[in-house]
């Protein structure tokens, strides 16, 4: 990979999280904040979304049949999820710290704040706490694989990848023998560099919270 390439991803990624940053405080102020792990709505906001919930019983009758004969297959997929989950965590807990690779943090990826929404009823909070588990599962195991793969085989496919891991474009170009074993080296440093800012900022967030309980 070229600096080139290499500064133009680096600008990529930057300008997507400075979007994403941007959308996310638009979102914040036109229709809540976040005051530490609480999402706050106005008086006003709740009053009006507890009008617009729809009853359970009425709820239930609106529901498609095959939506309803649907359901055992659906939240039958909950244990199988769950042994992934398992399988998933186990693996990063024994193995990563051997590679030197920073652990996926379950927290960046399983958000379950819905619950917060006064329009769902009870059955629509339970759907999308359970949606919210599949995906961020998804996801934290996608983020788990990525890391992997840019430790053991960081080569791209001579085809193209549909919805390929935001590591991906880092990777040697497939074919290109005479630069792996460098490209190799230079992706296993930055995941430990990657573990070693973790440490810091863990160590930084130890101090701080032992100086907050001194004060």
């Amino acid at each position: 990979m070229t600096d080139r390439i290499r500064d133009l991803l680096g600008q990529i990624n930057s300008l997507q999280n400075e979007l994403k940053k941007a959308l996310h405080e638009q979102e914040h102020r036109v229709f809540f904040e976040l005051q530490g792990k609480r999402v706050v709505f106005e008086q006003s906001v709740r009053e009006a979304h507890k009008h617009l919930r729809t009853g359970l019983f009425r709820w239930l009758s609106q529901s498609r049949p095959q939506s309803l004969l649907s359901a055992p297959i659906i939240y039958g997929m909950a244990l199988p999820l769950v042994l992934f989950d398992l399988c998933m965590s186990l693996y990063q807990w024994t193995c990563f710290p051997l590679y030197g690779i920073a652990r996926v943090r379950r927290s960046d990826y399983f958000v379950f704040d819905r619950a917060h929404l006064a329009y769902l009823n009870v059955v629509e909070k339970i759907n999308c706490a359970y949606c919210s588990y599949g995906n961020g599962l998804l996801a934290y195991a996608s983020e788990i694989t990525a890391r992997t793969e840019q430790y053991w085989c960081p080569i791209k496919h001579a085809r193209k990848v549909a919805n390929a891991h935001h590591r991906y474009e880092q990777f040697a170009n497939y074919g290109d023998g005479e630069h792996y074993a460098q490209q190799l080296h230079v992706l296993r440093q930055s995941l430990a560099e990657e573990e070693n800012r973790r440490t810091e900022d863990g160590t930084e967030r130890r101090t701080h919270e032992r100086r907050t309980e001194d004060d």
